[in-house]
């Protein structure tokens, strides 16, 4: 049996790290074409040879010097960007994974569809500012796409087979964050330690924080309004402490499907680099007592008063979502320096994309990748020049 050919892009990062994790464990099954990152080209390096990989992206010009200098002597190919991929790829690979952060991964992901069969996206923006352009390509290409995240892949999975018209309603979970229970006078002293302690997930920095202001399951009603073309007065959050159920479909015939696993990344990545392969994953037995004290509740508007924001986005698929993604992340940048504080970056992001500047933008509909490059690299400048008059007043 031929070895299954596959790509990661953002392979240095959490999702990329545990992805190799499963993979090294057979690696007789797979052949690893490509890997990137940004800068980090050590760690690069090191699964490059640990796993025979002949192909590496690193897109930042000094880390990508650096590379190149330390692979002289090897058999490695290394490129500083996604437009020579017809030269790794002679034919369609069977799986890619995409995780790299932020709106830098979009350009990537849409460039790579063409040339697998199957992608596993990791990366909400992506889906969220340019899903139209990656829904296009990946029907044109005929290429099989799964989300990652574990809402989402929940939701993919237990919708899988059944007629979306037939559902009623569909709820993503929220463990709540670090701030579930910490009392409304104390917000006004949150400090980035804080804001990082996630009680249930161990993630990066900045997801840490949108899952501090619940930003995260804006972005995660977003994304499921897109992959399922479903309307978003169909999709509900809950708060769920113990993040053990990530999905709930309700059906229009009365059935309720309910998806719950381990609170790791493992299982849902496991599952779509082997959704067509039959294989193992170990897992904890089924718990009981959690079972037993799933503790749903209703979003509090007052503890998370980001949760407004799903009234202001339109139900259109347009560049008012890079806006809002844009200035969320400029403004989580600004509070991990010390420059505003926890509560500021709610305040400051309705304050922003109310501006006339962005809210035209809810009728202007993406057309390429350029359309959302360049406006999320507008809207960083304009909140930028918003913050340094503000402090000058």
């Amino acid at each position: 049996m031929p070895k299954r050919k596959i790509a990661i892009l953002g392979s240095t990062g959490s999702i990329g790290k545990t992805l190799l994790q499963i993979v090294e464990k057979e690696k007789k099954i797979f052949d690893i074409l490509l890997l990137s990152a940004d800068k980090n080209h050590n760690d690069l390096l090191k699964q490059a040879k640990k796993f025979n990989v002949k192909n590496l992206i690193i897109t930042d010009n000094h880390s990508f010097k650096i590379l190149k200098n330390k692979t002289k002597n090897l058999k490695i190919r290394v490129y500083n960007n996604y437009e020579k991929l017809d030269k790794i790829f002679k034919n369609k690979i069977d799986y890619t994974m995409s995780s790299i952060t932020g709106i830098d991964g979009l350009y990537p992901t849409v460039q790579i569809i063409r040339f697998t069969k199957k992608i596993a996206i990791a990366n909400k923006e992506s889906i969220i500012c340019g899903w139209k352009i990656i829904n296009r390509e990946l029907k044109k290409n005929k290429t099989e796409f799964i989300p990652v995240d574990s809402e989402h892949f929940s939701l993919w999975y237990g919708i899988k087979g059944d007629n979306k018209n037939n559902i009623e309603k569909i709820y993503i979970t929220a463990s709540g964050g670090p701030f579930y229970k910490l009392p409304l006078k104390n917000f006004k002293n949150i400090n980035i330690k804080n804001a990082l302690n996630h009680p249930n997930w161990k993630m990066g920095k900045k997801i840490s924080i949108d899952s501090a202001t619940m930003i995260n399951k804006i972005y995660e009603v977003i994304e499921a309004k897109n992959i399922f073309n479903i309307p978003y007065k169909k999709i509900h959050i809950l708060v769920h402490p113990r993040s053990y159920v990530h999905a709930i479909i309700k059906f229009k015939n009365g059935l309720i499907k309910i998806i719950a696993h381990d609170t790791t990344m493992k299982i849902p990545i496991f599952n779509t680099i082997y959704s067509n392969i039959d294989k193992t994953i170990r897992s904890e037995k089924l718990n009981i007592n959690l079972l037993n004290n799933l503790n749903f509740r209703r979003v509090d508007n007052k503890r998370y008063p980001i949760i407004k924001l799903l009234k202001l986005i339109p139900n259109e698929h347009t560049l008012f979502d890079t806006v809002i993604v844009s200035t969320n992340d400029i403004l989580v940048e600004l509070f991990l320096k010390k420059r505003i504080k926890f509560i500021d970056i709610e305040k400051k992001l309705f304050h922003i994309i109310k501006s006339k500047v962005f809210l035209k933008y809810k009728n202007i509909y993406p057309r390429n990748t350029k359309d959302i490059i360049n406006l999320n690299k507008y809207v960083r400048l304009k909140v930028l020049e918003n913050m340094y008059k503000s402090a000058h007043v």
